[in-house]
């Protein structure tokens, strides 16, 4: 059995989906593959949706803040009908501990030139606004049973605050909402399937064979594969001209009871906290609950994978007792239960922990990778860089030599996209998930 389509996407998490929406916005006959039931039931399932703008690059800063106006009009970027459930962005703010390895500096000049309002809190006014917070430096972080892990404080903390920053509640509904819109489009989405071959021709991309016999034809096929994206590109033949590669990492993310303190009056929710002095992230889970997730601290171990399908789907008590105890660390009124509750899942890494948005040595074949944890908030503003480099490529221009640009609807800034290119040189990133 032979179908045919204009492109291909292989993945349908939320990078893959909204990329499915916006070829199919574009005019192009599009079929999505996925090897699970249903929009986001991988990767992004897992993801804890920060929507921040802390980021060491400015093409990071400027997609991050294009991809928050993209979830604050939510509806209207999905054209979605009245009554469509659809998923939610909570703007309760991100504070930006102060570390020296990530100074408010890396990110203020790049928030000035975007246009990013921010606030700079000394320590004094980072305790009178977060009264469950520990100002208290505690650099570098440690294993919890390091003898110096209940060290007094060395000094004290302040915090670079974005107002604007926050979460979206439902990931896993966000790439549902996706997937539909991209329907309503046109494109088709094929589940519980795999792809195993890419099907080539005279140095280009023909399409790829599914693993019930059916061959998808396509000029074009996207991998947004997430954690199995390295297999597909191995099935491809290419990432031999990679100077950036990617590979799979089991990360765990935890639920605890919120302290108290840590929320605000009259229903307002606290904000997220980036805390890479004693190495977690802190995430609202509406007001009675916190996620609680790592920033991976030298002194941890991290668990790559050589199969993403080898990750283990549910929290460890190590790992609960590491990130929560940490966590307490910060927020002195925190209760550790004795039991995990969480999520565990699989990111696609890069070598520098910045995404690949790019073509790849084979004509037809593009990428859409290395997400690192990290790309979620952007995925609304990456269907659209996807199709901007799709379109142009195929329309005969050399991205490699003259990367392209989008030009963003909402700021109006651009974006070169060169910067997310297979063959650039390793991004000055801080070299965990917080990009």
């Amino acid at each position: 059995m032979s179908v045919t389509a204009e492109a291909v996407i292989v993945g349908a998490g939320v990078i893959g989906s909204s990329t499915a929406l916006e070829l199919a916005r574009s005019g192009l006959r599009v079929v999505v593959v996925d090897r699970f039931g249903g929009a986001g039931n991988g990767s992004t399932s897992a993801s804890s949706a920060v929507v921040r703008f802390t980021y060491s690059t400015v093409e990071g800063v400027t997609a991050a803040w294009e991809a928050r106006h993209c979830w604050e009009a939510w509806r209207d970027h999905l054209e979605a009908p009245a009554g469509e459930p659809l998923a939610a962005y909570n703007r309760c703010g991100i504070a930006l501990l102060d570390v020296d390895v990530a100074p408010r500096a890396l990110f203020t000049g790049h928030f000035d030139a975007v246009g990013v309002p921010y606030e700079e809190w000394e320590a004094d006014e980072l305790a009178a606004r977060l009264p469950a917070v520990d100002p208290g430096r505690y650099w570098p972080p440690r294993p919890v049973d390091d003898e110096e892990f209940f060290a007094d404080a060395t000094g004290r903390l302040g915090a670079l605050h974005t107002p604007d920053g926050g979460f979206v509640g439902d990931p896993q509904l966000a790439a549902a909402n996706l997937a539909a819109a991209a329907r309503r489009h046109g494109a088709a989405f094929r589940w519980n399937t795999r792809v195993t071959e890419v099907v080539r021709a005279g140095g280009r991309v023909r399409g790829v064979r599914l693993d019930d016999g059916t061959e998808l034809s396509a000029p074009v096929v996207v991998n947004a594969a997430g954690p199995w994206s390295g297999q597909l590109n191995r099935l491809a033949g290419v990432g031999d001209d990679f100077t950036i590669g990617v590979r799979p990492l089991r990360q765990e993310v935890h639920q605890v009871a919120a302290p108290p303190g840590y929320h605000g009056d009259g229903g307002r929710v606290g904000p997220v906290i980036a805390d890479m002095d004693v190495g977690v992230y802190l995430r609202p889970e509406g007001r009675d609950f916190l996620l609680v997730g790592g920033t991976e601290p030298e002194c941890d171990p991290l668990e790559w994978l050589d199969d993403p399908d080898a990750g283990r789907p549910v929290p460890t008590a190590s790992g609960f007792r590491t990130q929560v105890t940490r966590a307490a660390r910060r927020l002195p009124g925190l209760r550790v239960p004795g039991r995990p509750s969480g999520v565990a899942g699989v990111y696609d890494v890069s070598d520098d922990w910045a995404p690949i948005y790019d073509r790849t040595g084979l004509d037809g074949f593009y990428a859409a990778i290395g997400t690192s944890g990290n790309q979620f908030k952007n995925a609304p503003l990456v269907g659209r860089l996807m199709s901007t480099l799709i379109h142009g490529v195929e329309g005969g221009h050399d991205h490699d030599r003259r990367p392209l640009t989008h030009t963003c609807e909402h700021t109006g800034h651009d974006i070169g996209l060169g910067a997310f290119s297979r063959k650039r040189r390793p991004s000055a990133t801080t070299g965990t998930v917080l990009g």
